[in-house]
């Protein structure tokens, strides 16, 4: 293994202490972003730290009961197998969550996450599709501990949303959901279909990490600011107002709309928290395709284009196609049972990092 837990532990401890410091100062209690920064690392670090005294544990017993395993008394041979079968697994499980946690940490994984669904090719089926996604992202934040807010939403009459776009706030929300960006396909009979034939449709889902004022910086500018009327389906007027608002960056042509609430500045603000969010979003992209270039890294560039996950409803199955993962439990996969697909794809994530590090000589131990 490339890292060595115990070789880490002092240091981990080390940096706890100074967060620790830091964390007592009312200098930086004062700082919220930064507060809340120091915060999540102290409790990543923590967590690593808890997770190798376990794994101290664990190996230990597991030594101990290989060593009774040619003990002469058969019935402690027999105690010492099963002891063998029972702690085995969690060694490698605790492992691998070390594994995990002392590679180098991504700055975004415990921010929280602007999500982004929108309905592709399939007309009002696409649409009603976008629906059922955004109801079981919404039961998996719930599952989660999270909280969630409607920053935009273009219904349909009957039911659909041909685009929402949510913040999800909670720890680890980006880190979790970011897998979630892609095409995802579904495979059903739609209920506007009067001959029973099965149609594909598409729904494409972005998964951004929420940005701070500190992380993207926007010139005024460079901003083109539109008001207009709100409108709901079919046109009617949510209001009599121009509390509608469209934000437009213009060097890089990403534009925002906002029109849900009634105040025009609420409207601007929301706008503007997920350009912020978008910006930062692109860079991250550019710098990972710049990684696996250098890399020659498995990893996913996070391109939207391809078809990550099939939701098949006469056969009741969920295919994820980049870690060929097939479960038939569509009904509770969509009511926010995730976490096989999240896990799944953390892990393989982790061993994309640790192949690509390999490749370059690096030390996951040192965090380079």
């Amino acid at each position: 293994m490339m890292v060595n837990p115990a070789a880490r532990l002092d240091a981990l401890k080390a940096r706890l202490d100074e967060i620790d410091t830091e964390l007592s100062s009312p200098l930086l209690q004062r700082d919220g972003a930064r507060f809340r920064t120091m915060g999540r690392e102290r409790s990543r670090l923590q967590r690593i730290v808890d997770e190798i005294h376990e794994l101290s544990r664990l190996e230990d017993r597991l030594r101990e009961a290989r060593a009774l395993l040619s003990d002469g008394d058969p019935e402690m041979a027999a105690l010492a197998a099963e002891e063998v079968a029972q702690v085995e697994p969690r060694v490698e499980a605790v492992a691998a969550s070390v594994v995990r946690g002392l590679l180098p940490p991504d700055p975004h994984q415990d921010k929280d996450a602007i999500l982004e669904i929108r309905a592709g090719t399939g007309g009002e089926e696409a649409a009603l599709f976008a629906a059922d996604l955004l109801r079981m992202y919404l039961r998996y934040a719930e599952r989660k501990g999270w909280r969630t807010e409607r920053i935009s939403t273009s219904p349909t009459e009957l039911g659909g949303v041909r685009e929402v776009i949510c913040s999800v706030q909670g720890a680890e929300a980006y880190g979790l959901l970011r897998y979630e960006s892609g095409v995802h396909r579904v495979q059903r009979v739609p209920a506007t279909e009067a001959s029973g034939r099965i149609h594909t449709s598409a729904v494409s889902v972005a998964v951004l990490p929420e940005a701070e004022d500190v992380d993207v910086e926007i010139d005024p500018k460079e901003l083109r600011i539109d008001v207009f009327r709100s409108s709901g389906p079919g046109g009617q007027s949510v209001n009599t107002t121009d509390s509608a608002v469209r934000v437009t960056h213009l060097p890089s042509g990403i534009m925002v709309q906002c029109q849900d609430e009634k105040s025009q500045h609420k409207n601007k603000a929301k706008a503007l928290k997920v350009l912020r969010s978008r910006l930062l979003d692109l860079a991250i992209r550019e710098r990972d395709e710049e990684l696996a270039r250098q890399r020659r890294s498995q990893v996913g560039t996070g391109d939207r284009s391809a078809k990550i996950r099939t939701y098949n409803f006469p056969q009741s199955r969920v295919t994820d196609h980049r870690i060929g993962l097939t479960l038939y439990r569509l009904d509770e996969v969509l009511d926010g049972a995730l976490d096989p697909f999240t896990q799944g794809l953390q892990q393989h994530h982790t061993e994309a990092q640790l192949a690509g590090l390999e490749g370059v000589g690096g030390d996951v131990a040192r965090g380079d």
